[in-house]
């Protein structure tokens, strides 16, 4: 049995991807999850997990998870038959079909420039019926993986991370919470115990990984990625290029933590720090950056439910790829090359 950490991302609709990353591990049951930290999506993944696995173990997880984004998709079963899935369209000419019709246009450009707030005692956040459901008797348990959600400060732009009785309804929709589509979240700031106003994690950390560096903790973290780290196309519509943006700023602290762990293991590997003075985290990352070039933010916000299947089963055979590569290092080596990333 090897011990490690997740570390999921946040990304909409696209999380749905993760999902099927984590229903490919929990099938291997000599993996084990010891902590997990989740940003928006990633908070969601990482509450479903908890709450089913301290249910029902490994199963129980996996048909929470179902549960979940049969909720986000509106539909009592995101199964589909094998024979189906070749007459699927694919997700990057859904992804298209919907940026570029009429509906989303005008939707989009009327939230470009009204305010969330400008709808009053109509407004509803679309999210808040489903996490209400979850047991956060378990999502808060001492038990199973630590879970740490993280959301951003609106007042100081400071990261806060959400852990244990901390975890509610409200830190996981701030957690989520994109200011040009949903009213902030007040909630208690685990920092100070102020009520604060919060944004989306992922401004801050998408997700934090420095929750993970506890020495009682494993080395190794499982980073999920559904933010492409690269684009090789240069965005030249405006679509385009808000989409890249909001890709960058959301890369942005995942990309400065992955940066310190690296200077880190040099300094560890040159002899510069004494035995034991800094954790040697190991990082692997599972993504499919080929599949995120091709779809765009419309997927994000609009949960199609053909889009979300087959995110699913991209994110089983990229967990399942990983598996048979590099099942062996973990535990024992590092397979993420951050020396190329950062070189």
């Amino acid at each position: 049995m090897v011990k490690i950490n997740l570390a999921l991302q946040g990304g909409g609709a696209h999380g749905a991807f993760t999902w099927g990353v984590l229903d490919r591990l929990l099938e291997d049951d000599t993996i084990e999850f010891a902590a997990i930290t989740g940003t928006s999506a990633g908070a969601l993944n990482g509450a479903a997990l908890k709450s089913g696995w301290l249910k029902n173990g490994r199963e129980g997880a996996r048909a929470n998870l179902d549960w979940l984004w049969a909720q986000v998709a509106k539909l009592d079963d995101l199964s589909v038959p094998k024979w189906m899935q070749a007459w699927m369209p694919e997700p990057a000419m859904v992804s298209k079909a919907i940026e570029f019709s009429p509906v989303y246009q005008i939707s989009d450009t009327v939230g470009r420039m009204t305010s969330p707030y400008a709808w009053g005692p109509l407004y509803k956040n679309p999210l808040e019926p489903i996490v209400d459901q979850f047991d956060f008797g378990r999502v808060c348990a001492l038990d199973g993986p630590e879970l740490y959600v993280c959301a951003t400060q609106v007042r100081d732009g400071k990261v806060s991370i959400f852990s244990g009785d901390q975890i509610s309804t409200k830190s996981i929709l701030a957690s989520a919470c994109l200011p040009t589509l949903f009213q902030a979240v007040e909630v208690e700031d685990p920092r100070t115990g102020v009520v604060e106003a919060f944004w989306d994690g992922g401004y801050t950390g998408n997700p934090a990984l420095f929750p993970l560096f506890h020495e009682t903790l494993p080395n190794d973290v499982l980073i999920v990625n559904i933010n492409p780290l690269e684009r090789k196309a240069l965005p030249v519509m405006p679509n385009e290029i808000q989409n890249r943006i909001n890709e960058i700023s959301f890369n942005s602290s995942l990309l400065r933590e992955l940066r310190a762990i690296e200077f880190v293991q040099r300094l560890i590997a040159a002899g510069s720090v004494k035995d034991g003075a800094m954790k040697q985290m190991r990082v692997h990352m599972i993504a499919d950056d080929d599949l995120m070039n091709e779809l765009s933010v419309a997927t994000k916000i609009v949960p199609v439910p053909s889009v979300i299947a087959q995110l699913k089963e991209a994110g089983r055979r990229a967990a399942g790829e990983f598996l048979r590569h590099h099942k062996g290092d973990l535990g024992k080596r590092q397979t993420a090359d951050l020396a190329a990333m950062f070189g």
